[in-house]
């Protein structure tokens, strides 16, 4: 069995920090962990990879394609698809890697994750690899600081999860750049205070629909289905809580915990069968 996480987010949320974030701490562990750059619009990271799209098929081979004719945003879906139509390459790739723990870094076009099945194809592909993965999604500390923004991102991160159908966590990123009175303005989303989100009447768009904010907040609380943890990178027990939960959500380590040990009885009557055999 082998295991991954599927690393989204918006554009600029830090998805290349928070890999290169895992890798480091990883490396410190004494784990081995590989990275893959799924982003065809990718121009710099800092870390290896073992496999990169754009080795395959770059946003740049797409859009200056005269016969396609594609955006940025057509060309990027259309460098996806085409890996999901060439998965032997990728398959090629993660086969080279004796350790079995790798880091997909995607890229930020959140219609990838939330009505195209381009992602859903290539989780079931993983699937049938026997690759369990965990869909971890980021969001930027700096666009959490007021409930409408709050909502918006707690809503394309459910949305990401349905459609993905893995074990899913959203993270807070960039929470060693917030002074201390943005701190504590965002912790009332980490603890999820429902009653508060719903009954805050300082936002225009709040106070318009206070109905519907209500709903939104209680939707939240009955279900359980959206959460956040912090990522700090510079705080080595944010990383450590982190890379606990997904590694739980996966089970990655339970074939180790649980390896039979054998007594002492059972020890005792091979040696003395090797000794027979010696005889």
């Amino acid at each position: 069995m082998r295991y991954a996480q599927l690393v989204m987010g918006p554009a600029g949320s830090g998805k290349s920090t928070y890999c290169a974030t895992i890798l480091n701490h990883c490396k410190d562990m004494g784990r081995s962990v590989y990275i893959i750059n799924l982003d065809p619009a990718a121009e710099y990271f800092e870390y290896d990879v073992i496999a990169d799209i754009r080795d395959l098929i770059s946003l740049d081979d797409v859009t200056e394609d005269e016969e396609l004719r594609l955006g940025p945003n057509g060309g990027l879906i259309f460098c996806l698809q085409h890996l999901v139509e060439n998965l032997n390459w990728l398959e090629e790739k993660l086969g080279r890697c004796e350790d079995d723990y790798f880091i997909f870094d995607c890229p930020g076009q959140i219609e990838l994750f939330t009505h195209l099945p381009v992602m859903r194809t290539l989780i079931n592909q993983f699937e049938s690899w026997d690759i369990r993965t965990c869909g971890v999604f980021l969001l930027d500390a700096h666009y959490m600081n007021e409930t409408t923004k709050f909502f918006s991102g707690a809503l394309v991160a459910l949305s990401a999860m349905i459609t993905l159908e893995i074990p899913h966590i959203n993270l807070v990123t960039k929470m060693d750049l917030l002074n201390e009175e943005d701190k504590v303005a965002i912790q009332r989303f980490l603890d999820m205070d429902t009653d508060l989100l719903g009954e805050m009447t300082d936002e225009p768009w709040m106070r318009r629909h206070l109905k519907l904010s209500r709903a939104i907040a209680a939707l939240f609380d009955d279900y359980n289905y959206v959460s956040f943890l912090p990522f700090d990178q510079t705080d080595e027990e944010s990383i450590n809580d982190i890379l606990m939960t997904i590694d739980n959500s996966i089970q990655y380590g339970e074939d180790l915990e649980h390896k039979e040990i054998p007594d002492e009885r059972d020890q005792e009557d091979e040696r003395g069968a090797q000794g027979q055999d010696d005889d």
